[in-house]
């Protein structure tokens, strides 16, 4: 593990940390802006104290005639007096509000001074020259300097208002940097990771994904080779498009991309291009490509390309402007139009491949999609692999175990479960992590919270109890379905019970299959019939999952005789206002969806009126115990009839173990 970890991702040259002195703090703008304010007011201070104190014409006279003035600097308009400090009482300083002390001022030379207007006419004035001359203080007369002044006081002005003015900007451009200030908002948002550092993720950290990673290191070690391969005249992909469900490691992949490559990283989000303003997403596309140009050869990841990728409309929007088409048409011409970007490749993540542009995805542009699926079960051992390094375990925590019991889940739902495991065993205050605390994660994970205060009456806890028990009949008595793990009537999450299965992983899946799957799901609402002859709301989810099973193999796989072999899946949803098929064919899905599904009901009815003396005894063992597992229902149902690969390679592990013991 390296240190690189402490750099900043999120400045503009994360080496800038490593440079002597790069621990400091980076010196901010607003320093100056707040020593500029610091400046003018107390210019505006000393002015306003060099005047002193306003008096009236009248004080003024009474000052003059008590010997109080030394002298006296006067204009058309206005007159300034200074004062004897030695002669003027506390009493009338005190009246004046002035202060003839100076103790440890920096103006204890100057004598304090007032100011008055003087009034207009020339009595005034011959009367001001009489008291001088009777008096005996100094009289200077200075021109007044009103183009100065006007000039000082618009400069304090307009530098003000340029202050607020920038300081509003800067708020109003959101965090500062190359993209934050609204006159450089058609910046690149890029974060730049130069030659690996600022990202501390390797390839050693992404288990499984073999496929993809082998894709993906081939790229990097062409940006690092390139003569071994131009040798042979091979050329280097332009783009590559990580595609895949949420949660399976598409952005670990880039972030491992980031950590080994030794050439420039540039990472966004689809979203940063996006802006009310027109013309701001083409803008930020054409600065991100003109930076990567001036560090080529270079990477340019952008997570969640969907945000700008979608499908150009084909709908004539009369005349207006649609900001995110722009942006996609910039993106077009930077990755291959006239202009050469020799060097750049393009990384992209996202899990809508089907809804982007078709002149995004052809040769040229992603030259490579690069699937990244759900992992499989040597997959998910790897992954426990990882996250298990950092969780404190016992000696009954079997990964193999684990991996066995969390078919379909992906790369972020695994490190969850371990999270949780860690976070149950601690509540429970004990010193390492067991199997049993992996266990109750899963179900914390798929089910959710358990609320065993949840008030039940005893009528609905039976009818939960015969529901569940159902389910865990008939799945158990068909070839096709999943086998049971858990049963549990404790109220968990939204669901007042649940049923736990261990699904098969296909790759296909056939009529037979889909069948069993919709029988086991209606065993729960078809067990309340046959049992207390009324059915209730409980099989919500149960009828949502059928239904779209039907509907799927009906309009989507051509899994229906009377449709035939014919698809209407419209991956880009460009039909959602215009069905692509007539009336009369709706009518007929409608129908043979109908059909399937209470084929599917009348199945599960006819098993569980068969077994139904098991059904009560599986019910009261469920009522008694509220949990119950895959042994509960050998010893009423006996041992499964239909083995699948999964259970038969468990048969075998077993039996390996039992006689190496």
């Amino acid at each position: 593990m390296t240190n690189d970890n402490k750099n900043n991702p999120k400045s503009g040259n994360p080496e800038g940390r490593n440079k002597p002195g790069g621990g400091r703090p980076s010196f901010s703008f607003y320093w100056i802006y707040a020593i500029i304010a610091m400046i003018l007011i107390s210019m505006m201070v000393l002015n306003t104290g060099r005047d002193g104190a306003r008096i009236s014409y009248d004080q003024f006279r009474s000052l003059a005639q008590r010997g109080y003035i030394e002298q006296l600097v006067r204009d058309e308009n206005r007159a300034k007096i200074y004062f004897f400090k030695d002669r003027m009482p506390q009493a009338t300083q005190d009246s004046l509000k002035i202060s003839l002390s100076d103790k440890g001022s920096a103006f204890a030379s100057q004598p304090k001074s007032c100011w008055f207007n003087i009034p207009k006419g020339e009595d005034y004035l011959t009367e001001m020259k009489q008291l001088k001359d009777q008096y005996g203080f100094r009289e200077e007369f200075e021109p007044e300097n009103k183009l100065a002044d006007s000039i000082i006081s618009w400069i304090i002005i307009f530098g003000i208002m340029i202050l607020l003015w920038v300081l509003i900007m800067r708020r109003l451009g959101g965090p500062g940097g190359a993209g934050g200030q609204i006159f450089n908002i058609g910046k690149s948002r890029a974060q730049l990771f130069e030659k690996g550092k600022g990202q501390s993720v390797t390839f050693n950290d992404v288990a499984g994904l073999e496929g993809a990673k082998q894709e993906i290191q081939e790229i990097v070690d062409f940006l690092k080779n390139p003569k071994k391969y131009t040798d042979l005249g091979a050329k280097i992909p332009k783009g590559a498009l990580l595609v895949g469900p949420p949660g399976t490691g598409k952005t670990l992949l880039a972030k491992a991309v980031a950590g080994e490559a030794q050439v420039p990283f540039y990472s966004l989000s689809g979203s940063d291009f996006v802006e009310m303003f027109v013309g701001v997403g083409a803008s930020r596309v054409r600065d991100l490509f003109r930076q990567a140009k001036e560090k080529a050869p270079a990477i340019i990841f952008i997570d969640e390309i969907d945000a700008i990728g979608r499908a150009r409309s084909r709908n004539v929007n009369f005349g207006s402007n649609d900001e995110r088409e722009n942006t996609l048409n910039q993106l077009l011409t930077e990755m291959d139009g006239f202009a050469t970007n020799s060097g750049i490749i393009i990384l992209a993540a996202t899990n809508r491949a089907d809804i982007l542009d078709k002149a995004l995805l052809r040769p040229g542009r992603f030259d490579r999609q690069i699937f990244v699926d759900m992992p499989d079960l040597v997959e998910r051992k790897e992954i426990f692999g990882v996250h298990l390094k950092n969780v404190k375990t016992d000696t009954t925590v079997d990964v193999d175990f684990l991996s066995r019991q969390t078919p379909g889940f992906s790369g972020a739902d695994i490190a969850n479960i371990c999270n949780e495991a860690a976070l149950i065993a601690a509540r429970k205050g004990r010193t390492a992590v067991g199997r049993q605390d992996f266990l109750d994660a899963v179900d914390r994970v798929i089910g959710g919270l358990e609320k065993k205060n949840k008030i039940i009456t005893a009528e609905e806890k039976k009818t939960i109890a015969y529901h569940e028990s159902g389910h865990a009949i008939v799945s158990w008595l068909l070839e096709h379905a999943s086998p049971l793990i858990k049963v549990t009537i404790v109220p968990r999450g939204r669901s007042l019970g649940a049923a736990w299965y261990l699904p098969e992983e296909r790759q296909i899946v056939t009529t037979e299959q889909f069948f069993d799957e919709m029988c086991a799901a209606l065993g729960g609402r078809a067990a309340e019939e046959v049992v207390f002859g009324k059915i209730s709301t409980g099989a919500l989810s149960d009828l949502e999952k059928v239904t779209k099973q039907a509907y799927a193999m009906v309009a989507v796989y051509g899994l229906n005789r009377k449709i035939g072999n014919r698809s209407y899946y419209d991956p880009q949803n460009d039909s959602q206002f215009v069905k692509p098929y007539s009336e009369e064919t709706s009518r007929i899905i409608d129908e043979e969806v109908s059909k399937i599904i209470e084929r599917a009901y009348d199945k599960a009815k006819e098993l569980l009126n068969h077994h139904r003396h098991q059904l009560d005894a599986l019910s009261a063992i469920l009522l008694e115990k509220e949990v119950i597992f895959k042994d509960d229902l050998e010893q009423v149902l006996g041992p499964r009839k239909y083995i699948n690969q999964r259970e038969q390679e468990e048969l075998k592990i077993a039996a390996n173990k039992a006689s190496l013991n």
